[in-house]
């Protein structure tokens, strides 16, 4: 009963962060752009109630995400809030009315990837403690990873958004194995949460995963790699955060790793597929209205029978029905 649970509230949460992701995207592009890891985008953002709506969504689904990971294997409940990104693009298509068959086929891989993965894995849950040494070495490369991030988000404007994405993309996936750790034992109360080091180690995780987010909605324009990147590196982190460090069983046959890769690179390429084709959060940009011509036409009077319209670009002829003179009557 548990995994079934797990994976209901898993959707419903993806349901809920689909959503979040639209209001939140909107509204980082309605302030003023900061530098990277700059606290004062946050003042400015906290005027923007659509913000603040997107806040309160993203609460909630964190919420049903830890309720998720407190019933399931971190590695089946990380691969389905994937469906976040199905659900937000989605979302903007309805908005937008911009369909198109490249879209929903991305979509569709997209889940193929999910489920075929999912299908074959058969994730199960392992061990729900890991001492604090035994981290420090994943610590020290994933610190490494985020900081070389940072510089290269610093010396690079072109490559800002996609560095800053892979950042959060690694705090996320780091985020969701620390709660994994939080929630899986909790029979020592309050206590036992504040003298255990993962509830730390997430604080300083999460709200940097979370500023790293925000910045790198709002560098420049490239949204549909920053929505990948972020999307691919959560799972695919989480899914070996908990096979290493979880004992998190999968399928460990030949076949089984063989198609685990598989349905990860089409669940990848369809990733990648529908962030590009999505219809983008900046409102549709109005076309311009044609400007007025310079010359106004010029009608010359002509004989009744006949008139010409002289233009700016040429001639036009148009004949008028006026009736031509009568012709005399010779016989008289």
């Amino acid at each position: 009963m548990s995994p079934v649970l797990a994976i209901g509230l898993a959707i419903a949460a993806a349901v809920v962060f689909g959503i979040a992701s639209v209001a939140d995207q909107r509204s980082t592009k309605r302030v003023k752009r900061r530098g990277p890891l700059s606290p004062r985008i946050f003042l400015d953002l906290m005027r923007q109630p659509l913000w603040l709506a997107s806040i309160g969504g993203t609460l909630f689904g964190f919420a049903l995400q830890v309720l998720a990971l407190r019933f399931g294997p971190l590695a089946l409940v990380e691969p389905l809030l994937v469906c976040g990104l199905i659900f937000a693009v989605l979302i903007n298509a309805y908005l937008r009315g911009v369909w198109d068959s490249i879209l929903i086929g991305g979509v569709i891989a997209t889940v193929v990837g999910v489920a075929g993965f999912l299908a074959i894995a058969r994730p199960t849950n392992g061990q729900g403690t890991v001492a604090f040494h035994v981290v420090l070495p994943l610590a020290a490369v994933l610190a490494a990873a985020v900081v070389g991030c940072l510089v290269v988000a610093r010396r690079s404007d072109s490559l800002r958004p996609l560095a800053l994405a892979l950042a959060c993309g690694i705090n996320y996936g780091v985020a969701a194995f620390l709660v994994k750790l939080i929630v899986s034992d909790v029979s020592g109360g309050l206590v036992g949460l504040l003298t255990d080091w993962p509830i730390y180690a997430l604080a300083v995780v999460g709200p940097l995963g979370f500023l790293l987010n925000e910045n790198a909605f709002q560098q420049g324009t490239l949204i549909a790699p920053v929505l990948a990147i972020i999307t691919v590196c959560d799972p695919l982190i989480s899914i070996a955060l908990a096979a290493l460090w979880l004992n998190e069983k999968l399928n460990s046959s030949a076949a089984g790793i063989a198609g685990e890769i598989i349905f990860l690179a089409v669940m990848t390429m369809g990733i990648v597929v529908t962030a590009h084709r999505a219809p983008h959060v900046a409102p549709p940009t109005k076309q311009p209205r044609a400007a007025p011509p310079t010359t106004q036409p010029r009608t010359l009077r002509l004989p009744p029978h006949r008139q010409e319209t002289v233009g700016h670009a040429g001639f036009e002829w148009s004949d008028r029905a006026a009736p031509r003179p009568a012709e005399p009557d010779l016989a008289a």
